[in-house]
Parts: C-alpha cells; sequence; structure tokens
C-alpha cells in the first residue's frame, strides 16, 4: 500500500527526517502517548495510512516517557494492544512473576523497556509512520471540518503541515479539540450537571495533582549517589509519607515503613519508581490552559519536587545507594521526559459518560453499555492532597468493572475529529478511572479503529455505526463488555461480548479492592423471568418464560424472534449444537447463559441485526429478523 506521501521532504540516510514542509496522510494522530500510540498502531492495522506526530523521542506517554510504569488496573481484563503489549513485557522479563516486583501492581517494567516495546510495535505496521520532536502549534479549519495541523520542530525550529481526512487529539491535555474551539470542561462539575451523588455542590477548576516520576536505581552498599541538595528542601515537606519519619501528628498516619513506600514501585532489575501521593512527590499545578512557554516554566515546580523527594529518601532516610537511574531517560537531570498528567481538559462528547453510568449501567440514564468500545476495572482514584482547596473526599467509590461507550469520544462540534487519551467526554469523578494505562490504552485502540474506518468509509466518525467499531475490536480480541469470566481465548468469546452488548444477558457488578469486577456467569441457568424483561428491551413482544429456561424453550425462541427458515439447524439442531462446540443437547435440560448466548449469536445474530445509536437505543424494536444460513 501507498505510503504517506511527503511533500519537500528528505531523507537522510539514515532514516532522519532533515527537512520538511508539509505531508498528507488519511489519519493524523496529534500525540504518540499511551492513546495515541494505540491509536496509531491500530488504525494501521484496519488499513488506513497513519501518522503519529510525537513531541519527545519516546512512544507510549505515561507508560514510558512520564515513567509510570506500574500498570494500574485490568489485570484480569487482558485484551487487544493491552494483552499485547503486555505479553512483550513478559517475553522481555520471563513471565508474569518476573514482572510481580512490587506490591502496588502486578505488571512492573522498566520505562525505557515499554518506549522500545511500543516502537518495536509501530515498526511492525506497513501503514504507520511516526515523526519525533515535533510540538502540536495550531490548526486550520473549514467549518466543522479540520483541515490541516501545524506543528513546530523543537530543536530546529522547522515547521511541518499535516493534511488528512481524520484527525485524533490523542494530546495529554486536550490541545487540539480546544485550539479546534470544541467545547470542553476542566475541572470539577456540580452534581446538579453530572448527576453523581459524591458531595461537589459547585462546580470549579480544580483539576487532580500531577507527579514527575523518578526512577531510583540501586548502585550497591557503600555508593553514595545523594544529589545535591535542593533549594528550599526541608525534611517536614514530606513527613508522614512513611513511619520511618512522622512526626507532625496532625497529618495522616503513614500505614508503611520506608522500605515498604519504596517497595510500592520497585522494578525489576533493582530499580524503584516515585510516583508516591501520601506526602511524596504530587504537585499540584494547573497547567491546562497555559501556553507551552508558561506550561515548562510552571511544571518546574514539579520537577524541584521530586527532587527533594528523591534527597529526603537518600539523606533522611539514608537510603544513599538509591541514585537516579543512569540507564532510563535520556535527560540531564535523569528525571521522567515528561509529567505524569493525571487530568486536562475533557471533552464535551455526543455523550457524557458519568460514574452513575459505571455505578449503575444497566438501570441508569441511556443504556450506553450497549456502546462500550474499552474496558476498566481500576477504583475511581483521585489525587489532591498537596491542594488544600480540593475536596479531599473523591475516592474509591464503590464501582464494578465498566466499558467507556463510543460516543465519548466524538466530539460535539467537529465533524473530522476523534479524542483519544484522558481528554474523553467523562465527568470529573469519571476521569478518576477512565485515565489509568489499560483503559487508555484500550480507548485509544477503539479510537484507531473509529479514525480509520471513518477514512475508509468516507464518513464523519459519528456516522461510523457502532457495531462496525465494536466488530472490529471483537476481531482484535478486545473486549467492549467487561466480563472478567470469559476471556478472549475462550472458543464462545465473542458470542457472550456480543449478547453481552445487546443486553439480552446482563452481567453482574462486583466492586472488589483494587479490581472491581463484572461476571457473566457463563454456566449459570438463565433466569427466565429476568430474559422476559430484557428480550422486550431488544425487540417488542410478550415472553412468558419461567424461572428457567430449557434448550427446547431457546431454540422456539430463535424461531420466534428470526421467522426461522428450514436450516440445518432446524433439521438436525443437535448437530449444529455440537458444531457450535456446545455438548448435551437434551431439549428438556435447562439451558445455561454461555448455551443461550452461542445459540441466539449463531441463529438470530442479535449483535449484528439490531443497531444501535451512541445512547444505546436501538434502532427499530419492531422489525423481526432473519437468521444467517447455518448448514
Amino acid at each position: 500500500m501507498t505510503r504517506l506521501l511527503l511533500v519537500l521532504l528528505c531523507i537522510c540516510s539514515g532514516g532522519r527526517l532533515c527537512a520538511q514542509s508539509s505531508v498528507n496522510t488519511q489519519v493524523l494522530i496529534i500525540g504518540g502517548g499511551t492513546g495515541g500510540t494505540a491509536a496509531g498502531i491500530q488504525s494501521a492495522r484496519s488499513g488506513a495510512q497513519t501518522l503519529i506526530v510525537e513531541e519527545g523521542p519516546w512512544l507510549g506517554g505515561m507508560i514510558s516517557a512520564a515513567g509510570v510504569s506500574a500498570i494500574d488496573g485490568n489485570h484480569r481484563l487482558p485484551s487487544g494492544l493491552w494483552a499485547e503489549f503486555r505479553n512483550q513485557i513478559y517475553a522481555v522479563y520471563g513471565g508474569p512473576k518476573a514482572v510481580e516486583t512490587g506490591w502496588v501492581s502486578n505488571t512492573q517494567f522498566e520505562p525505557h523497556v515499554a518506549d522500545s516495546i511500543f516502537k518495536v510495535m509501530a515498526g511492525a505496521e506497513k501503514n504507520l509512520q511516526v515523526l519525533y520532536g515535533y510540538r502540536f502549534t495550531g490548526l486550520q479549519k473549514k467549518g466543522e471540518r479540520i483541515t490541516s495541523v501545524q506543528f513546530v520542530h523543537r530543536q530546529t525550529g522547522k515547521k511541518l503541515n499535516v493534511q488528512a481526512l481524520t484527525y485524533v487529539d490523542a494530546t495529554e491535555l486536550g490541545d487540539v479539540f480546544a485550539k479546534a474551539s470544541c467545547r470542553y470542561d476542566v475541572g470539577m462539575e456540580a452534581g446538579s450537571i453530572t448527576g453523581e451523588k459524591v458531595g461537589i455542590a459547585t462546580s470549579n477548576k480544580i483539576v487532580q495533582d500531577l507527579t514527575w516520576v523518578a526512577v531510583l536505581k540501586d548502585y550497591g552498599q557503600g555508593v553514595d549517589c545523594t544529589v545535591t541538595r535542593p533549594a528550599n528542601y526541608t525534611p517536614e515537606e514530606f513527613d508522614g509519607s512513611n513511619t520511618d519519619y512522622y512526626k507532625d501528628k496532625s497529618r495522616k498516619a503513614p500505614t508503611v515503613n520506608a522500605q515498604r513506600m519504596l517497595d510500592y514501585g520497585r522494578l525489576p532489575h533493582n530499580k524503584y519508581m516515585l510516583n508516591w501521593p501520601a506526602y511524596g512527590n504530587d504537585t499540584y499545578i494547573n497547567v491546562v490552559e497555559l501556553s507551552p512557554a508558561q506550561r515548562d516554566k510552571a511544571l518546574e515546580a514539579a520537577r524541584q519536587t521530586t527532587l527533594r523527594f528523591t534527597y529526603f529518601i537518600q539523606q533522611t532516610l539514608g537510603f544513599k545507594n538509591l541514585g537516579l537511574a543512569n540507564d532510563e531517560f535520556p535527560t540531564a537531570d535523569r528525571l521522567a521526559l515528561m509529567p505524569y498528567h493525571r487530568e486536562g481538559r475533557r471533552v464535551q462528547g455526543l455523550v457524557r459518560y458519568t460514574m452513575r453510568h459505571i455505578a449503575e449501567p444497566f438501570t441508569y440514564g441511556d443504556a450506553l453499555y450497549r456502546t462500550g468500545i474499552s474496558v476498566g476495572d481500576y477504583p475511581i482514584d483521585h489525587h489532591h492532597k498537596k491542594n488544600e482547596a480540593a475536596p479531599q473526599h473523591l475516592e474509591f467509590y464503590p464501582i464494578p468493572s465498566f466499558n467507556v461507550p463510543l460516543g465519548a469520544l466524538i466530539p460535539k462540534d467537529v465533524s473530522n475529529l476523534v479524542v483519544a487519551e484522558k481528554g474523553i467526554s467523562v465527568s470529573n469523578v469519571a476521569n478518576g478511572t477512565t485515565r489509568l494505562q489499560p483503559c487508555v490504552l484500550l480507548t485509544g485502540q477503539a479510537a484507531g479503529v473509529l479514525a480509520a474506518l471513518s477514512v475508509l468509509k468516507k464518513q464523519e466518525p459519528k456516522k461510523i455505526s457502532v457495531r462496525k467499531v465494536q466488530e472490529e475490536l471483537l476481531n482484535a480480541k478486545a473486549y467492549i463488555m467487561p466480563y472478567i469470566d470469559v476471556q478472549p481465548d475462550h472458543p464462545h468469546f465473542k458470542s457472550v461480548q456480543k449478547i453481552g452488548a445487546t443486553g439480552i444477558l446482563k452481567g453482574t457488578g462486583i466492586p472488589f479492592k483494587w479490581a472491581n469486577q463484572t461476571w457473566f456467569y457463563p454456566d449459570s441457568l438463565v433466569n427466565g423471568l429476568a430474559l422476559n424483561k430484557d428480550l422486550a428491551q431488544y425487540q417488542a413482544g410478550n415472553y412468558s418464560f419461567g424461572k428457567t429456561l430449557t434448550i427446547g424453550e431457546a431454540l422456539a425462541l430463535a424461531q420466534q424472534l428470526s421467522a426461522l427458515q428450514k436450516t440445518e439447524m432446524q433439521r438436525n439442531p443437535e448437530a449444529s449444537w455440537k458444531t457450535w462446540g456446545l455438548y448435551n443437547f437434551t431439549v428438556t435440560r435447562p439451558i445455561t447463559r454461555l448455551e443461550l448466548a452461542v445459540l441466539l449469536d449463531k441463529t438470530i445474530d442479535p449483535f449484528g441485526a439490531q443497531g444501535v445509536d451512541h445512547r444505546g437505543r436501538f434502532t427499530d424494536t419492531t422489525k423481526s429478523y432473519k437468521t444467517k444460513t447455518i448448514q
């Protein structure tokens, strides 16, 4: 397939870009962070000529360049690009146990390894190119469409103009959709706006604390790696970060000692990630609406916080043998390449996803769960300890695992823009969980599917079928429903996911510690009374099943819903049953939830037959559907 058309482009012998003024492509990803990298890889795999333009020298954003290399969540929800990335991590280090090095995460690794993995994955895609070192500066629009995007190279000052058909805003703070005049939110919304009952009476502009991460390395006993004493250092700043230094009893009592604090983010090869929230190196700075130059100046405060924390660990706590790693980040001070932004702008999309949609997916508001495109299981986790003006109670509300709706990626105001990263259309509270690495990676993958389909089908993103996007994600072995007990390697994974996305069979969500859950219960019997209600939402009719449903009744249901023609399944249902990989065909036996999901998927295909809009509403609830031909 034709590669990108590079106009006035000179390529040096080493493949290095040395001069250019204009580039044409089909899909442009602005930002090579976690979501942007995933979007670029998936867009290319979906068949669109794709370009990622990244400001820094690394791919992966918060997972790599920002140093947050202890994965939060989705350990038991491995799918899509998240599963691919994790499998590569396992391959590098020698399996799952080799990366269970710290107590905060099941998957911890060195940041530079993440960058190298993403670069290999990106390099394998013939439809994908990546340009490094270019900062986004502006864009041009015609009506509601973006026509071009401008960049400048941070070192050479060379300007770049990129024209594309579809654009993806994968910047950390939502800079592209802001420049495109999309409506967006910053900070906390009042409960009267979101419907959330979390004690926020009035809206404000407060965002979460950010962190400039460092990675310490053990250089061996007897080696003194202490950094120069930073300006304004006082150990009292970190009082209460651990039990070995706790003097001010007005501060919340710590629960871990110094070694345990370090082991929180212990990485392979005797390294330690410094991303400690409790009187550690979080910093409150709101840089969202600042210019790039203003941001760079303001963010110096976060770097200094981390240098002071490093000195505190070395000098006051006595870990002088732990020094800033010399084999991680290519920076002068050895700190991460970029800050860890937990929150920026949030676009106003076709739908706004809130905590109530997460907590009450099947009963609250629109049925957004039917439009799911990525999944997460982490608790709602807000960092506000370094800003006394911020509410201090926004954390760990009981929620199940969840799926993010497609409409949250599509702005209301620009017709050829898709949003990835943390800027999707969610409430401030919901951002506390949708912002975590695996969820952002999977949301980025969905953004890549949507952008590519928009180009290939010559339609605006908002006009692309929800089911088409979901189908392609399922083909990539990605979850659209967060059902923990039927994983992508299960032979009936797609059937369960598809029937789950119709709502004909609903799962059960359970808040659970640091890894929330939703269970499909495939081996449980079908609750006929619940099925009566859920079927009526899918297709109008009178359904009167009893407490359980038999295989024979399920076959009759398929006939009723689809006006089945004479097929092999009708002539010899037992043979079809076996062909589908099911067993113990007895028409009088109660049918399991898994068996019903497979039967409905293979006969009437309710997922494909019944479209949904971005609010999860069925597009036609009165039509009778004919089955696929089954031999």
